[in-house]
């Protein structure tokens, strides 16, 4: 089939190249130059395991085009997906600018009867609002149906969830066109929901909002177990063994962060205050959330009260481990109190450096090395459980650093382990570690 994809981020450009593998001729339009160039010369602007490889070769066998202009990419096309950004806005509601720029700009170059799939994540009715505008503004009496059918693509495994996904929905009040867009997904064999267009849009916040929900509920049983002498971990496996709750993000740390949960859980607060229904339990899980992001440095100073003049070692800065996102990292909230406080930052990430030097710029030190990182540092926080952090032998940390004091927001260390070795470990909803006899540097608590 003839696809057009409108915006090439990153649920556009995982998109567009899966469905070039599945065998459909597409053609993804996005206003960036650059970004377009980019992709035409067979890379990508995004890290993404697996993504790489397949643009290339779908590019080669002339499956996968990107282009700056609309009409190449609309005009013949028979299904458009809209996948283009919608952030927060100050408010927490979701800002529809891009895709109502993309529902004019669709309006005005589609030539024939088109099918219009919204991938991007929208309020309950904006899809009646973007059908509404393209049949107003369309240039012909063309046949335009509008579906609802939301990504659930997580970074770091986009490829192997468009593939082997759980279910893909589909909202909408036309038969055929559902069935046509089931028929497109047919060959990958993953179960299809049909539901109405509004239901469609809720199921992607709900889904959202309920994952969010276990993450931050987990963290507030890890402060009570800290405080209970109690293990987060064994409380997790014994709680989550049980069908009926799952042990999926009941995993303990500093919180949840990247494009989807903090935007997604606002934008469905400030929904349901738009229908007069106060959302008391989303509300308490975004505050648990942000303040889960402050533990790490709240812990280090009460074990060295003046961070002031300290070097100190910042672990991770994508906000999950498998992409190169910083957006709402808690690396972000991290290093920016850790500036506050005056001390010394040098941030290790495997991937995410240029993202965040876009971010936060060049006001500390970055590395790809974990080892400098460490070198002479007097504290390190974990923030992100790269597969090299977790892997990193512990008892290099008490050879490089000046004093070996961890906080691992990650729980990326085994308790037994860490007992081996002469480190200040703190970790999430786990009993602390503190050697018996260790050798202090007595100006960490000047």
């Amino acid at each position: 089939m003839r696809i057009a994809i409108a915006g090439v981020g990153y649920v556009g450009l995982v998109t567009g190249v899966c469905l070039a593998e599945l065998g459909h001729e597409i053609t993804c339009v996005d206003l960036q130059k650059d970004r377009v160039n980019l992709l035409n010369s067979g890379r990508s602007p995004i890290y993404e395991p697996g993504l790489e490889p397949l643009l290339t070769k779908n590019i080669s066998c002339g499956r996968l085009f990107f282009t700056t202009n609309p009409e190449k990419a609309y005009k013949h096309a028979e299904i458009i997906f809209i996948t283009v950004g919608t952030p927060a806005k100050e408010d927490g509601t979701a800002d529809l600018d891009q895709v109502t720029a993309a529902a004019d700009t669709i309006a005005s170059q589609i030539t024939n009867d088109v099918i219009i799939c919204t991938k991007s994540t929208v309020p309950v009715g904006t899809n009646e609002k973007i059908k509404q505008m393209i049949d107003k503004e369309k240039n012909g009496p063309f046949k335009t149906t509008v579906i609802s059918n939301p990504e659930f693509l997580r970074e770091g495994s986009a490829i192997f969830d468009f593939f082997h996904g759980d279910r893909i929905i589909i909202g909408s009040d036309n038969p055929e066109a559902s069935a046509t867009i089931e028929k497109l997904y047919a060959p990958i064999h993953i179960p299809v929901i049909k539901t109405d267009i509004r239901s469609a849009e809720m199921i992607k916040y709900a889904s959202n909002a309920f994952l969010a929900t276990k993450i931050s509920f987990i963290n507030e049983i890890a402060a009570i177990c800290e405080k209970l002498d109690a293990n987060i971990e064994e409380v997790a496996i014994g709680i989550g063994s049980d069908k009926r709750i799952g042990n999926h993000f009941l995993r303990a740390g500093i919180g949840y962060g990247g494009s989807c949960f903090p935007k997604d859980t606002k934008a469905l607060a400030q929904l349901a205050g738009n229908v007069q229904h106060p959302f008391e339990l989303l509300d308490a899980v975004i505050n648990v959330n942000n303040r889960q992001q402050s533990i790490p440095v709240k812990k280090a100073k009460e074990i060295i009260p003046s961070l002031a003049g300290k070097k100190v070692s910042v672990l991770g800065l994508a906000f999950k481990p498998g992409t190169d996102d910083i957006r709402e990292s808690p690396s972000l909230k991290i290093i920016k109190e850790l500036q506050q406080e005056k001390a010394i930052v040098t941030a290790y990430d495997p991937i995410a450096i240029s993202t965040m030097q876009k971010e936060l710029g060049n006001h500390f030190t970055y590395t790809n090395d974990i080892l400098e990182a460490l070198w002479d540092s007097e504290l390190a926080i974990i923030a992100t459980d790269w597969e090299q952090i977790k892997k990193f032998p512990l008892y290099l940390y008490s050879e490089y650093m000046k004093n070996p004091v961890i906080i691992d927001g990650r729980n990326c260390y085994s308790m037994d382990e860490v007992k081996k070795y002469p480190i200040h470990y703190v970790s999430i909803g786990r009993p602390s570690h503190m050697p018996t006899i260790v050798e202090v540097n007595q100006s960490l608590l000047l």
